[in-house]
């Protein structure tokens, strides 16, 4: 997102004209209420009564119940999308709301500064181009918005993501997301800043959304519309053919977690307690950084004018400018570049100039802190999934580290913001992803990319819409283009039949007005059919079911013994140090503030007397900067006959997980053979685990 509007000290006022209309068309809908539909009220999807007037569907038949044949729930998993973002960033960077107990019309209707001609629309002619005039009229015409080119306004009213749903959607998760800087530089807002503050507002009202639903169809319960804290939950609510909704969250400084010169404005204590109040909240995965480097870890770049706008925004939320150094392994983040953005630097103090960067300089220094690491370890303890796009590389890798040091499923990417080199790494993991909104070609070219991993790990696909996300949408692809879109089609169940969404005096059409808003969603997985054929479908209906396996054994996870934590430990040397101990015990403390250091030559090991013999399969090993680039894993009974049962030679520091058949031993031996650096072998922890 662009950050290139001055800070305003009032709030904005309102002109009595400007708002005239809008409170004629409120008291409208107010005295027309709520009125019988005139469906068949015995069909359980159809509401025995919805606000009048409203959005039409566009769906005839009943939705599909139930699992399929093999046991496996069916039906599509949007893992990221904002449906009240509209109330992120001051209340008014988004305009319309999702519903309304005062009807269509008071819902969606622009922001109050658009009207008459958009002539004040800053953040639309920042993000969109031109000088963001528009015609500001919602309902009932829409003459300009939604657009899958207007980012400024509504995307998610209910009845269009209850169309979603009827087009064969199962899964929604909703990321409550905001952003502390955007919502102070830009003009216009009617509240306060602060994160958590929005956070807690996003989730109440995805909880009144469920109400709002649920009167439609009779009382509590009855809805499509369904929030859901556990997997099991979400297969109840699928089978019955309804839509379970998963609360996430996307921000920059989550906790207060910011970071000020490289200080950290958060403790362990805030991280502990921001995770227990997410957690009864009813959210289950998270982002640890969105944008700018925070004090619990570094952001993947955003590139050209906008990555520019951004990162002064990160300078005037934390006093520095992102820092990049050479990558160390083929993953990268995006580069920054040089693309100027003037209203955004205009906003730096007076000689303080965003910094050049080096082309081959391409990966983020900053990475998951000791404060980011807690949080990490923190999730894991309560069974929540982390969401690693937007994290950096070095961020990133050490997060997938501790995981797979701990056997832990629960990883997600679910907008394409992860190095693409990694699908296998989080597919080996068991955990889930989900490709960015795009148009059917590209979506098409980059399913086929990763079909061979998914066939290999037998799991299925997502997609993230990322809807009202500031994002940009598919646009159209033409009335006359090949294999377009025909009206009515069948949904991917063949269950329901899918026309042209109708809303007010406006009707969609995917072919001319491209993704628009959520109801187009069936529309688009249609082209994907047309442009790329069954097999991309077939593969994204089943990922609801994959979203759910990797939910479901993140909560089955449990944390396996280490043998190895204060057991005895001996070391061919020590380094002395007159101020503090660097003993072999101090490997196996179960510390990560404490370590053991050999001396500085290539021959060295450590050993680990488990006390008793055990079945060993998995060693960790927890390097400070003086790792082993190659070093062997042996077992031993006795401790006298050696067995080597994993080596490696291209060791790169970091947490390193060894895995092998269990075999029994008594004594674990970590053989140094080569150093990766000129000082000697030093390890925080070893973890020594059965499987």
């Amino acid at each position: 997102m662009a950050m290139t509007s001055r800070p305003y000290s009032r709030p904005y006022r309102r002109r009595t004209d400007v708002v005239l209309m809008p409170l004629l068309l409120l008291v409208l809908a107010v005295v027309l209420g709520p009125t019988p539909s005139a469906a068949a009220g015995n069909d359980w999807w159809v509401p025995s009564a919805r606000p009048a007037p409203d959005s039409g569907i566009g769906v005839t038949g009943e939705p599909f119940t139930g699992t399929g044949a093999d046991g496996e729930v069916r039906g599509f998993v949007d893992a990221h999308d904002h449906l009240f973002s509209n109330e992120a960033f001051g209340g008014r960077l988004i305009c319309g709301k999702v519903f309304s107990e005062a009807g269509i019309a008071d819902a969606l209707k622009d922001c109050p500064e658009h009207y008459p001609d958009g002539s004040l629309a800053v953040f639309d002619f920042i993000t969109k181009g031109g000088d963001g005039r528009h015609d500001p009229v919602g309902w009932p015409t829409f003459k300009d918005w939604p657009a899958h080119d207007s980012l400024t306004h509504q995307q998610n009213y209910y009845a269009w993501v209850e169309r979603a749903w009827r087009g064969g959607q199962r899964v929604l998760v909703n990321d409550l997301v905001t952003n502390g800087v955007i919502c102070s530089v830009y003009f216009f807002k009617d509240r306060g800043c602060d994160e958590m503050t929005s956070i807690r507002l996003q989730a109440k009202l995805t909880y009144d959304l469920q109400a709002y639903v649920d009167r439609m169809y009779g009382g509590p319960g009855k809805g499509w519309f369904r929030i859901v804290t556990d997997s099991a939950q979400a297969r109840d609510v699928i089978e019955q053919g309804k839509l379970a909704v998963i609360l996430g969250v996307e921000t920059s400084e989550p906790f207060g977690c910011k970071q000020i010169l490289d200080v950290p404005q958060c403790d362990r204590k805030d991280i502990d307690a921001g995770l227990d109040e997410l957690y009864a909240l009813g959210v289950r995965s998270m982002f640890l950084c969105h944008k700018f480097d925070n004090a619990l870890c570094g952001v993947r770049f955003d590139s050209g004018t906008l990555g520019t706008a951004i990162n002064v925004g990160q300078f005037l939320s934390t006093g520095t400018f992102w820092k990049t150094e050479k990558c160390t392994g083929p993953q990268h983040d995006n580069p920054i570049g040089s693309a100027a953005a003037p209203g955004a630097e205009a906003k730096l103090p007076a000689g303080v100039r965003v910094p050049a960067y080096d082309a081959d300089a391409r990966c983020n220094v900053r990475g998951l802190t000791d404060l980011g690491e807690y949080a990490v370890r923190g999730m894991m303890q309560r069974k929540m999934m982390l969401e690693i796009d937007h994290m950096s590389v070095k961020a990133a890798g050490r997060a997938l580290d501790i995981f797979e040091a701990g056997s832990y499923p629960g990883v997600l990417s679910s907008h394409s913001w992860m190095d693409l080199n990694w699908t296998e790494r989080v597919y080996g993991l068991g955990g889930f992803i989900a490709q960015y909104m795009h148009g059917s070609e590209g979506f098409v070219a980059e399913a086929n990319r990763t079909k061979a991993l998914r066939d290999k790990y037998d799991v299925g696909y997502g997609y993230g819409t990322d809807m009202n996300g500031v994002g940009g949408w598919p646009g159209p692809r033409g009335a006359d283009a090949p294999n377009k879109v025909t009206y009515p089609f069948r949904s991917a169940d063949g269950g329901s039949l899918v026309d042209r969404q109708t809303t007010g005096e406006r009707t969609w059409d995917l072919n001319t007005d491209g993704a628009a808003h959520y109801g187009l969603v069936p529309d688009w997985i249609e082209d994907i059919r047309l442009v790329g054929g069954q097999e991309v479908v077939n593969d994204l209906f089943r990922g609801a079911e994959s979203y759910l396996d990797t939910w479901g054994a993140t909560e089955r996870h449990r944390a396996g013994a280490n043998l190895a934590e204060g057991a005895s430990a001996t070391a061919s040397s020590t380094e002395w140090n007159p101020f503090t101990s660097y003993a072999p015990s101090r490997a196996v403390d179960g510390r990560r503030d404490t370590r053991w250091a050999g001396d500085w030559s290539d021959d060295q090991w450590l050993r680990i007397d488990l006390g008793s013999t055990h079945r060993v399969g998995r060693v960790t090993l927890d390097w400070e900067r003086a790792y082993g680039k190659a070093y062997r894993i042996q077992l031993s009974t006795d401790g006298a006959s050696w067995q080597t049962v994993w080596s490696t030679s291209t060791g790169d520091g970091g947490l390193d997980t060894a895995r092998f058949t269990g075999t029994p031993a008594r004594y674990v031996r970590v053989l140094g053979t080569e150093r990766g650096t000129g000082w000697g072998y030093s390890l925080y922890e070893v973890g020594v685990h059965s499987t």
